[in-house]
C-alpha cells in the first residue's frame, strides 16, 4: 500500500497524477494512525519549514512519522519531506526537525546568485542506489531558497550532490528510507523513472560512499517557459489566444490558436521546462466561481509534468453571497488543481502602492505575503506589465531611469519603465524597478517581466528593461514579450543573465520552436535542458 502523506501545503495533484501514471494506486494519510499503517510512505511539499513542522504537531502526525522512520521503513520525501528530516533550519530558528538526520538547513547565499535556486540542475550521484538506477545524468527540477549541509555526521546518509554557490545534499538514504529535494513529479520523464523505482519497491538500499570519485560539477540550466493566454471565445469555450498588441480579436472574432489542455501537453512534448497559463478573461469577479480554469489544471496536470504556473484574479474577493475569501484561499484552490506557482499583476502593483504609502515596509496583509508565508517564496511569481516613459534628462522624473539605444519620439536619451494596471490599459506612478525590489521585500520569488512596447512585436526582448530588473533584485526573473527566432533567446541570456525566457505567439504558431531555441543555446554554449 502506496500512502501519501499531505500536510496541506503545496501542489500535490501533480504527484498524485504521477504515480497514477506509472500504473500505480495511492492512499491518503488522513489520521496519525495511518502512517504506521503505510507499506511505502511519501512525503511531499513545498513551503516554509516551520509552518510545515507546526502542521505536522497539529495533525498529531510527528511521533508515528518518526516511530515509522526509525524503524527503517520504505519512505520518499520530497522536498520539505527530506528538509524535516534534519534536526532543524535556519528559515525557522527554533523549530526542531525529525531529528533523523544531523546537521542543519540553510540558506542559499543570495549575494551573487539567484534565491531561490530554481529551475533544472544535474544531480551528483555519490553512491550506488537502485533509486538511481536508470538516472542517466538528465537534469532534474529544483525550487528551493534553503538547502541541507553535509557534514562528517551525516556523510553516511548523502547519496546525490548538486552545485549552486556551494555544493548542497540532493538525496540521501540509509536502508529504505531515502528523500530527495528535486521534484521527480516535475522532472519529466527522468523524475518519473526515478519515481517508479520507488513505487516498485526498487529503492531498497545504498552502497557504501564511494572513494576517490571525481566530482563533476553541476550546472543550472537556462529555463525556456510557454505561455498560453487563455480566454473564453464567443462560443463561451475556452481557448488560448495572442493578441496584437492585446488586442485578441480577428475578424469580430477572438483569435483561437488551439485548446490549452492539448497545447500544454505539446509544449512538454517538445521540450519547455515551464507552462504558463495566464487567464486573461474569466473571474474578474468571483475567482473561485471559474470553474473552466481549475478543470484545465486538473486536466493538464495530468499529462504534463513539469512546474505549471497560473495567473489572473489571484486577489481577494467577496463573493456574491457576502462571502470573503483572502488572496491564499483562492491560491490554495489553484495548487489543489495542479498549480506549482501563482503569478500576480495588477493587484501587486496595487500592493506596492499601498506599502510605499505606508513607508515601504509589509504589514503580512498582502497577497505576495501571504501566499509565500504558508507556500514559500518560490510560490509566488510577480507579473510585471511596464511600458516606455521618455525623457530629456534623468533629473526630470523620480523614477529609475536608463539611458536607451532607442530614443523617444523627440530624440529623448533616458527613459523609465511605467507599471501598468488592467492589460496595459492603466499607467501607474511606479516603475518596474522599484515594483520589483519591493515584490522582492515582501516575499515573492520571481519576476516575470513582460513588456508593452515588445508585446507581440517579434522585433526581440527589451534589453535595456531586462538589464535594469534583473541588477535590481537577486530572485529569478524571466524575460517575456518581443521574440521572434531563436537569436533573440540567446541575447536576453547573454547580455543580461535572466534565468528564464517565454514566449507565447512564436510558440503557438510554430514558427519558432522550442527545440531549434534549445539547440541554438547549446551552440551558444548556453546551458539547457535536454528534452
Amino acid at each position: 500500500m502506496i500512502s501519501l502523506l499531505d500536510y496541506g501545503a503545496g501542489n500535490v495533484r501533480s504527484l498524485r497524477n504521477a504515480i497514477h501514471a506509472l500504473g500505480f494506486s495511492v492512499t491518503e494519510i488522513e489520521r496519525p494512525e495511518d502512517i504506521l499503517k503505510a507499506e511505502r510512505l511519501i512525503f511531499p511539499g513545498v513551503g516554509a519549514f516551520g509552518a510545515a513542522m507546526e502542521r505536522l504537531h497539529r495533525l498529531g502526525y510527528v511521533e508515528p512519522l518518526r516511530e515509522y522512520l526509525a524503524a527503517g521503513r520504505p519512505y520518499l520525501g520530497i522536498c520539505i519531506g527530506l528538509q524535516t528530516l534534519f534536526e532543524g533550519s535556519e528559515e525557522s530558528p527554533g523549530v526542531a526537525g525529525l531529528g533523523l538526520i544531523p546537521g542543519q538547513v540553510r540558506r542559499f547565499d543570495d549575494s551573487e546568485l539567484a534565491v531561490p535556486h530554481m529551475g533544472w540542475n544535474d544531480v551528483r550521484v555519490e553512491r550506488d542506489s537502485p533509486l538511481f538506477a536508470d538516472y542517466a545524468g538528465e537534469k532534474l527540477y529544483f525550487v528551493h531558497s534553503y538547502r541541507a549541509e553535509q557534514t562528517a555526521e551525516n556523510a553516511d546518509w548523502v547519496l546525490a550532490s548538486t552545485d549552486y554557490g556551494c555544493p548542497f545534499i540532493s538525496a540521501v538514504q540509509r536502508g529504505q528510507v531515502g528523500a530527495v529535494q528535486f521534484h521527480p513529479e516535475k522532472s519529466g520523464a527522468a523524475g518519473l523513472r526515478l519515481l517508479r523505482r520507488f513505487l516498485a519497491g526498487d529503492a531498497v538500499s545504498a552502497t557504501p560512499a564511494r572513494r576517490g570519485a571525481a566530482a563533476a560539477p553541476t550546472h543550472l540550466a537556462r529555463r525556456i517557459i510557454a505561455c498560453l493566454d487563455v480566454r473564453a471565445n464567443d462560443a463561451g469555450d475556452l481557448v488560448v489566444t495572442k493578441g496584437d498588441q492585446y488586442d485578441v480579436r480577428e475578424s469580430g472574432a477572438v483569435r483561437n490558436l488551439g485548446k490549452p489542455v492539448e497545447l500544454a501537453a505539446r509544449y512538454y512534448e517538445e521540450g519547455a521546462d515551464e507552462v504558463t497559463f495566464l487567464n486573461i478573461t474569466g473571474f474578474r469577479d468571483f475567482p473561485l466561481a471559474d470553474q473552466p480554469m481549475l478543470e484545465v489544471l486538473e486536466r493538464a496536470s495530468e499529462r504534463v509534468f513539469v512546474p505549471l504556473t497560473i495567473g489572473g484574479g489571484i486577489r481577494a474577493f467577496t463573493d456574491g453571497e457576502g462571502t470573503h475569501y483572502s488572496a491564499l484561499d483562492v491560491a490554495d484552490r489553484y495548487f489543489r488543481a495542479g498549480a506549482d506557482k501563482v503569478s500576480i499583476g495588477s493587484e501587486a502593483v496595487h500592493i506596492v502602492e499601498q506599502v510605499l504609502a505606508r513607508g515601504g515596509e509589509g504589514d503580512g496583509s498582502s497577497a505576495i505575503e501571504q501566499i509565500a508565508e504558508v507556500y514559500g517564496n518560490q510560490a509566488v511569481v510577480v507579473s510585471i506589465d511596464p511600458r516606455r516613459i521618455y525623457v530629456e534628462r534623468p533629473e526630470d522624473t523620480r523614477h529609475h531611469t536608463v539611458e536607451t539605444a532607442e530614443p523617444g519620439p523627440d530624440g529623448e536619451r533616458y527613459c523609465w519603465f511605467q507599471c501598468t494596471v488592467k492589460g496595459g490599459r492603466e499607467g501607474r506612478d511606479i516603475d518596474a524597478v522599484e515594483l520589483a525590489r519591493v515584490c522582492e521585500r515582501l516575499g515573492a520569488g520571481e519576476i516575470l517581466l513582460n513588456s508593452i512596447d515588445r508585446d507581440g512585436t517579434g522585433a526581440g526582448f527589451d534589453l535595456e528593461l531586462v538589464g535594469a530588473v534583473r541588477s535590481a533584485v537577486r530572485i529569478p526573473v524571466i524575460a517575456s514579450s518581443g521574440a521572434g527566432c531563436v537569436e533573440h533567446f540567446a541575447e536576453v541570456f547573454e547580455r543580461t543573465g535572466v534565468e528564464a525566457a517565454l514566449a507565447a505567439g512564436v510558440f503557438h504558431r510554430r514558427e519558432v520552436p522550442i527545440e531549434a531555441v534549445k539547440g541554438y543555446l547549446r551552440e551558444r554554449a548556453i546551458e539547457t535542458r535536454l528534452r
